[in-house]
């Protein structure tokens, strides 16, 4: 090093190979690490995973003594952050490295490194595989932990990551309330740029509060929180964090039934995740872009990409959000009339949601299943009308206006067609009175014209 403090610096791979050759495994190992994260921070994943496969490779050379342990462990995070990018959160080989990395810290007691692997497996790698309460499990004990290490930045990935948990498990207040904290502690020292890949703190926090907001009946705040995040992420000059915010962004749009700008933005996320290897993302944002094209009439293609989109989220290991994606292609199918198709879809998205105890679709999915059903040769009334009232019951439960009102919205055009104006107005009046903003969205200028022609 002394002789090579550039190449040190610039070059670490360069000294990890000749340290290596030269059968000093030891430092080897030290340069292999760097050259992990040293390609990391420019954004080579692929190359840094290489990095670190080689440095544990060479590191199986030494005895196993507590300094290896040590000298393990940084190799390990830095690994199954770059695999998390290049293969998917949900993939196993980042399940394996993670699961190895807790091993080494059982020792340890509370460190920053228990954190990072702790909220990798329950934020990142149990919750994308739609295991979501051991997911949960995980990341409760992570806040805890950042807790007793009164860590700022901790504390705020801990929340944001809880708030992220719950909103999926399909309890979004107590979510917002976890994603509010995590953006209102002060940022007082650098991220570590470890198993987070250089993430901002407050990114995922914005990126979830947009979509919560939404749902709890809030569409103006939602966006407002959307316009944020973009404002963050173009100042960190981060393809990834750019992919991700691309396909939340998309997920706020498709939510205000923007379709035009949904489907730009899926594009524009999916480009850049083809184009950089981004398999987390481009999965989602392939059932995005085929989602705004079924909005917009374009059936045909847009069922193709959603479930091409699917299938590339199931071969990641990405089982995240199944029903409600489910419940999409269901949805383009009954509208192209192949409602028997839809149909078989929405019974294997309900039997996810049984199985995993994912809520955060349930309200969607049962409205889109009465939708479908009434989309049959000969509609199925009776039942129909049973799915909205159940997506009502979810809805209410959850406090999810934004649902509640498509729920009520859908069961109030039932029951106007069979003659019962009055009791749709009774039904839709008092819901739509309790927003105060959004009301240039298409939901609730829906909501408005039909309350118009029921009275």
């Amino acid at each position: 090093m002394e002789h090579f403090p550039e190449a040190a610096e610039t070059q670490p791979e360069l000294l990890a190979h000749h340290y290596t050759e030269a059968g000093l495994a030891a430092e080897a190992v030290a340069y292999w690490q760097r050259a992990g994260a040293h390609s990391t921070a420019r954004s080579a994943y692929a190359e840094a995973a290489a990095h670190c496969t080689r440095g544990l490779e060479v590191l199986q050379t030494l005895p196993d003594t507590p300094t290896r342990a040590q000298q393990e462990l940084p190799l390990l995070l830095t690994l199954a952050g770059a695999l998390g990018v290049i293969k998917g959160f949900a993939a196993p080989e980042v399940g394996q490295v993670l699961s190895r990395a807790r091993e080494l810290c059982h020792h340890a007691g509370d460190t920053p490194e228990l954190f990072d692997i702790l909220l990798g497996l329950g934020g990142r790698y149990y919750q994308n595989r739609g295991e979501l309460q051991t997911a949960l499990a995980l990341v409760e004990q992570a806040l805890t932990l950042a807790q007793r290490l009164h860590d700022p930045v901790l504390l705020i990935r801990a929340h944001g990551q809880l708030g992220i948990n719950l909103y999926n498990l399909g309890v979004p207040a107590p979510a917002l309330t976890h994603l509010d904290q995590a953006l209102t502690l002060p940022v007082s020292q650098p991220e570590r740029p470890l198993i987070v890949i250089r993430s901002e703190p407050r990114l995922m926090p914005l990126a979830c509060a947009a979509l919560t907001l939404w749902t709890l009946g809030y569409p103006d705040q939602a966006l407002t929180r959307l316009h944020e995040l973009l404002a963050l992420v173009q100042g960190l000059a981060d393809p990834f964090s750019m992919a991700r915010t691309l396909h939340y962004a998309t997920s706020l749009h498709l939510m205000r039934r923007e379709w035009a700008i949904a489907q730009a933005r899926a594009e524009a996320g999916l480009a850049l995740s083809t184009e950089r290897g981004f398999e987390q993302w481009v999965g989602g944002l392939t059932i995005q872009r085929g989602q705004a094209l079924a909005a917009q009439g374009q059936y045909e293609e847009g069922i193709a990409q959603m479930r091409l989109g699917l299938a590339a989220k199931q071969a990641a290991g990405a089982e995240s959000w199944r029903p409600g994606d489910l419940a999409h292609i269901a949805e383009a199918y009954g509208r192209s009339g192949q409602a028997e198709a839809g149909m078989q879809l929405l019974d294997e998205a309900r039997a996810w949601m049984v199985k995993h105890g994912e809520d955060g679709t349930a309200a969607s999915v049962y409205r889109i299943q009465g939708e479908v059903l009434l989309r049959h040769v000969v509609p199925d009334v009776t039942q129909a009308a049973a799915c909205f009232q159940q997506a009502l019951d979810v809805a209410r439960r959850q406090q999810a206006r934004s649902l509640e009102l498509r729920a009520a919205m859908s069961l109030s055009c039932l029951w106007q067609r069979q003659g019962k104006r009055a009791a749709a107005y009774d039904l839709l009046a008092p819901l739509y009175s309790w927003f105060t903003e959004g009301f240039d969205t298409p939901d609730l200028q829906d909501a408005r014209a039909l309350l118009e022609a029921l009275a």
